[in-house]
């Protein structure tokens, strides 16, 4: 699903921006409730990025990354840590790209998010480049999503991704 976002283009730098667990649900500008076999996911585009809920009968898991006031976590480029029963595992990276490059890589990641079934993006208004767009999908009993927030004026994508599942007992 591909919306326009009705709202200021708010996280203007992409190292304004701030990753966050267990946050309460923030207001959200486009949501998509998703039931992927059991797993019920909510992607959620904030004015300051994205959050995803999730819900599960293992338990619940908030993400947030966005630019939040006063937060002191910045974006990691890596986590790993045990939610309950849960693993959650997330990463970051940061790509710099020309300009000739960045709207090509905007226009692909849009299309790509835009006609899937698990996907929601949202465009901010003053550049068709300026978006957030999400993917999620379940596999091999975990839930997985990716996150691409995107920085025209800095020629930055900042790319996430997140896999969260039970966690297996060790091996003897």
């Amino acid at each position: 699903m591909l919306t326009t976002l009705n709202t200021a283009y708010t996280d203007t730098r992409a190292a304004d921006l701030a990753w966050a667990l267990g946050r309460e649900p923030l207001p959200a500008l486009a949501v998509l409730d998703l039931d992927l076999s059991g797993a019920r996911l909510q992607l959620r585009l904030l004015g300051a990025s994205h959050q995803v809920l999730l819900e599960e009968e293992q338990g619940t898991c908030s993400e947030t990354v966005a630019c939040i006031p006063g937060s002191s976590t910045p974006l990691p480029l890596g986590v790993s840590k045990r939610l309950g029963r849960w693993e959650y595992e997330f990463a970051a990276r940061v790509e710099t790209l020309s300009h000739g490059s960045f709207a090509g890589r905007a226009q692909e990641l849009l299309a790509l998010v835009a006609d899937h079934p698990n996907g929601l993006a949202g465009t901010f208004p003053g550049s068709p480049h300026a978006f957030t767009a999400m993917l999620a999908q379940r596999d091999e009993g975990r839930v997985r999503w990716r996150t691409w927030h995107a920085y025209p004026q800095e020629g930055r994508l900042v790319v996430t991704r997140t896999c969260v599942g039970v966690r297996m007992p060790a091996a003897l």
